[in-house]
């Protein structure tokens, strides 16, 4: 309120008494209109208490379910003709991920986790098929614990079969455990988070990397605001996600000369399956994202188009960089 208030304070200063008045009278009525608008903002951005009692969690019991699809978005073949393998794609920001560049003219493949994540993944391949454009070829889901080496091996493998190449790797899938003290945090935790978080970014890349044509492949890796804010109850999981941002640089320089683009997308509080997964309480998902600038958190939907500009021509002449879409949390970097 403190532009409003000042600039309304010159107005009326250099304002006859009668006018000045009447100008007082509206300017205090709109103050308040806007005041009533700001906290609805907010109110509306509370999410009914829910729990999921395991990693990772699904899409398909949240409510509200996560969104997916944007109707004002306007495809325009920005990924025409290429192949895009997607970790995580099941749900959340990768399952929005994968749905534009299916609209975008890609071919896609999803990973998803086996045994936990069916209904997400059969889900999101429907939605995939849906968005298809004719020249692509139809998506695939692919399950598999990426924390492994080879497994990692075995899902490149089979998108290369199905499409011959790869353009595309987003390295997107997470996982994240809350811990209090630092003495609650179990070395089989820490390797876990560990393995899916990071791990799987180098296998994946290394074995995706040789599927590239040089001058056309790029890799987008999922980080997020935490790390460079910090999260005290999310230590592992935020250590992981600084290692991806070191990562991104150097995978960048390492690949330049092979003209493969590398960057990363970090994005703040998203509603997204990993929330009610790994809150301790139903109850602190209600306010969830209100304490960023925006005073809500993002949907999926409003993050993908970050990963369309990254892997799109637009984004020629960027490599080692990362966008942040956080819903306006100053990060410097």
């Amino acid at each position: 309120m403190y532009c409003f208030d000042r600039a309304a304070a010159l107005v009326l200063g250099g304002l006859p008494a009668r006018r000045g008045a009447f100008v007082s009278r509206f300017y205090t009525r709109t103050s308040r209109a806007f005041s009533r608008s700001c906290s609805g903002a907010r109110a509306m951005a509370t999410f009914p208490a829910q729990k999921q009692e395991s990693q990772p969690g699904v899409q398909h019991v949240m409510d509200p379910h996560p969104r997916t699809r944007r109707s004002d978005y306007k495809p325009s073949d920005k990924l025409k003709n290429k192949v895009a393998l997607i970790t995580g794609g099941d749900s959340g920001i990768g399952r929005a991920v994968a749905y534009f560049y299916s609209l975008e003219g890609a071919s896609v493949a999803i990973t998803y986790v086996p045994g936990k994540e069916e209904k997400d993944a059969e889900e999101a391949i429907h939605m995939i098929k849906e968005a298809k454009t004719a020249h692509a070829k139809d998506p695939i889901m692919i399950p598999g614990d990426i924390g492994y080496d080879e497994n990692c091996k075995k899902i490149v493998d089979e998108v290369v079969k199905a499409y011959g190449r790869i353009d595309i790797l987003v390295n997107n899938a997470a996982e994240q455990y809350r811990v209090q003290k630092i003495e609650d945090l179990k070395p089989e935790q820490l390797e876990r988070v560990f393995r899916t978080n990071i791990f799987s970014h180098f296998y994946l890349s290394r074995y995706a990397v040789p599927h590239m044509k040089e001058g056309e492949g790029c890799i987008i890796n999922t980080t997020s605001v935490n790390a460079y804010k910090g999260n005290k109850t999310l230590i592992d999981y935020t250590s992981t996600k600084g290692a991806i941002v070191g990562f991104t640089r150097s995978l960048a320089l390492n690949l330049v000369d092979r003209g493969i683009r590398v960057n990363g997308v970090a994005p703040g509080p998203v509603w997204a399956p990993l929330i009610p997964a790994s809150s301790p309480e139903p109850q602190q998902t209600e306010h969830f994202g209100e304490q960023c600038p925006m005073g809500k958190a993002a949907q999926p939907d409003d993050i993908a188009p970050s990963y369309v500009f990254l892997a799109s021509e637009d984004a020629a002449f960027f490599t080692g960089q990362v966008l942040h879409p956080n819903g306006g949390m100053i990060v410097n970097a």
